[in-house]
């Protein structure tokens, strides 16, 4: 039996964020991988000299945040193979003093569950809308889940025996890895113990329509991937997208070939669906209405999102990443 914790820790130019990151875990775990993904600040070097080991991965090889938590594992797995549980964290959050001990006794004392989350929190949720958005978004029920997000303490030899992530998803790669721990009998469970602190760093409106539309593209593939039931792993979000996105645009252009400008009228249904999701939102009155804004906005990249997954399904482009920093 494994014993102990390693963490395997990505970045690519994350800079202070990252040296937040790695200061708050060297000394609290058996071992900590970097694994960098073609830095070009001092991410590398600042990760040796606080006496981490680092991966640097093959540019040359399509990258994926999945590929590079794989990679770490690996390396992980080489240095120390008697390692019970591994934590991922992405280079832009800090680790909460105190999780990692939370988190392996929780393990420890329920053998049927393979990964546990906590609550991530953003760092600056007060500096643009965009990042009190990724704040409001993390702030997800407790107890049994259905998956978890970048950061979780995992077993180690559960991770292994599924196989890790998933290389070639750009993402989504965390909910598609549970549902393949789900389907061996294992539980993934989230805790209300503070976890991670993240920086997501988001200014402009640009930065939230890429990220938005590279959950539509998760959406999309996880869909394919596992919409059959019994799992209809994110079917509903998928075709969310499509109906708001493109189904009711489209009706609406119908309609004025028949109707003419009154079916402009038609467009009331955006509103009137921000106005459904803010009367039954439970946190404050501008946090309710400013995440029922973008939850209809956000339909718009997510359908492109899906959009782009199809063009590539079809051969017709390339998978690429969809980065919003």
């Amino acid at each position: 039996m494994g014993v102990g914790i390693g963490v395997v820790v990505i970045g690519r130019n994350e800079g202070v964020r990252l040296e937040r990151c790695l200061a708050s875990l060297v000394g609290a775990a058996q071992l900590v991988v970097y694994v960098d993904s073609g830095s070009t600040d001092a991410s590398v070097r600042m990760a040796r000299e606080l006496g981490v080991e680092v991966v640097e991965l093959d540019m040359a090889m399509p990258f994926t945040a999945a590929r590079a938590r794989n990679e770490g594992f690996a390396r992980l797995q080489q240095l120390q193979p008697a390692i019970a549980y591994v934590q991922f964290v992405d280079g832009d959050c800090e680790v909460v003093p105190g999780w990692l001990i939370k988190a392996q006794a929780f393990l420890d004392q329920h053998a049927d569950v393979a990964v546990v989350c906590g609550r991530r929190r953003e760092r600056f949720p007060h500096r643009s809308i965009y990042n009190l958005l990724c704040d409001l978004e993390w702030d997800t029920p407790v107890g049994e889940a259905k998956a978890c997000g970048g950061d979780a303490l995992m077993r180690a030899g559960a991770f292994a025996a599924v196989a890790g992530f998933r290389p070639e998803l750009i993402a989504g790669e965390e909910p598609e890895l549970c549902v393949r721990l789900r389907a061996a009998g294992w539980k993934v469970w989230r805790l209300a113990e503070e976890m991670t602190l993240h920086d997501a760093a988001m200014t402009r409106f640009g930065q939230w329509w890429q990220r938005t539309l590279r959950a539509g593209h998760a959406f999309a593939e996880g869909a394919f991937l596992y919409g059959a039931a019994p799992e209809r792993h994110w079917l509903r979000e998928s075709r969310r997208a499509w109906l708001w996105g493109l189904g009711i645009p489209l009706v609406i252009l119908l309609a004025g070939s028949i109707l003419g400008w009154l079916a402009l009228l038609l467009l009331l249904i955006y509103p009137l669906q921000i106005v459904r999701l803010a009367v039954r939102g439970a946190r404050s009155p501008r946090e309710n209405w400013l995440q029922a804004l973008f939850l209809v906005l956000g339909k718009f990249p997510e359908m492109l999102g899906q959009v782009k997954f199809l063009w590539r399904r079809l051969g017709a482009g390339k998978s690429t990443l969809i980065e919003y920093k």
